[in-house]
């Protein structure tokens, strides 16, 4: 099935999925903005994974991912995955619960601290969109 990708204002691609009512010239004369160049792709051509949907880019003939926003996205989520583990541990700290362990909670929170940051060392290295969401997936 064909698809029409362009370079949105805002950074990203935009993909329009015709209906079939219209022919896909008259899609892209229509719903495409005035002047923007686009092109008429397989949908083959879009990566089926949306996980770094907001790192989409333009590439000759197809969608193409732009690695280092892969990588922002890919830090954005480690920092959301790391402050979710480290919540309980956070409030036993902050509030002194009588009855809790503060060592043990502070422990807990520096083994928490190497786990990310040997995972932000891997986002960093990392090659691929690829591998940046294999990263993230085995630290959950």
């Amino acid at each position: 099935m064909k698809r029409i990708i362009y370079q949105n204002e805002s950074g990203g691609v935009s993909v329009i999925i015709p209906t079939g009512e219209l022919s896909i010239e008259e899609v892209a004369a229509k719903d495409v903005p005035q002047g923007v160049p686009y092109e008429i792709v397989e949908d083959s051509d879009i990566p089926s994974d949306r996980f770094f949907r907001g790192a989409w880019v333009m590439g000759d003939c197809c969608v193409e991912h732009d690695l280092d926003q892969c990588k922002k996205i890919g830090h954005a989520k480690r920092r959301e995955m790391r402050a979710g583990e480290f919540a309980p541990y956070d409030d036993i700290i902050a509030k002194q619960i009588p009855g809790a362990d503060a060592a043990a909670a502070e422990n807990a929170r520096l083994q928490i601290r190497e786990k990310y940051a040997f995972l932000q060392e891997l986002i960093d290295t990392a090659l691929t969109p690829e591998a940046i969401k294999s990263a993230l997936e085995a630290a959950q």
